[in-house]
């Protein structure tokens, strides 16, 4: 199950890049009362965010700060599909009771694997929802994604047709 969460974070996460890729600067800085930021700012931060959840996975991959430039939603889309594969990837490897040693500017901890992939997930859900919050409240349409249209769209979920 925790493979299929992870397919649906990738899924997800692409989905909404997808809806934001041909917006204008303008667009990615609108923002709303109660998210964490705008619409470039929310992304930067998610995506970066994985990659350090990795790096203290697995190592190399490089840590990223979302205090570098905005590099623009085609190269973060392209950064979440490959975080999304290694999510998928680490998902399928690990253990109960894998722990790893992170450090974080409050201290260092020994920290099961499974908490800092628990964490990537709803820390993905969490910021693409405030997205979704920015883009309804300019009314922009952002789609289906809940996990229901996730199955509709991996061919996960099929409707059975019924007699008439």
């Amino acid at each position: 199950m925790l493979v299929e969460a992870c397919r649906y974070h990738r899924w997800a996460n692409l989905h909404l890049l997808d809806v934001c890729m041909d917006m204008s600067d303008e667009q990615l800085q609108l923002t709303a009362p109660g998210t964490y930021g705008t619409i470039a700012a929310t992304f930067q931060h998610l995506v970066h965010a994985e990659r350090r959840y990795l790096w203290r996975l697995a190592g190399g991959g490089g840590r990223f700060s979302q205090r570098h430039a905005f590099p623009g939603i085609a190269a973060l889309r392209e950064l979440a599909a490959v975080n999304g594969d290694q999510l998928i990837e680490t998902a399928k490897r690990i253990k109960g009771a894998d722990m790893v040693v992170a450090k974080w500017r409050f201290g260092t901890y020994s920290v099961d694997s499974g908490v800092i992939l628990i964490q990537a997930l709803h820390h993905g859900n969490d910021h693409r929802t405030h997205v979704c919050t920015i883009l309804g409240a300019h009314g922009i349409a952002y789609g289906e994604m809940d996990v229901w249209a996730y199955g509709e769209a991996t061919g996960s979920m099929i409707r059975i047709p019924t007699k008439a």
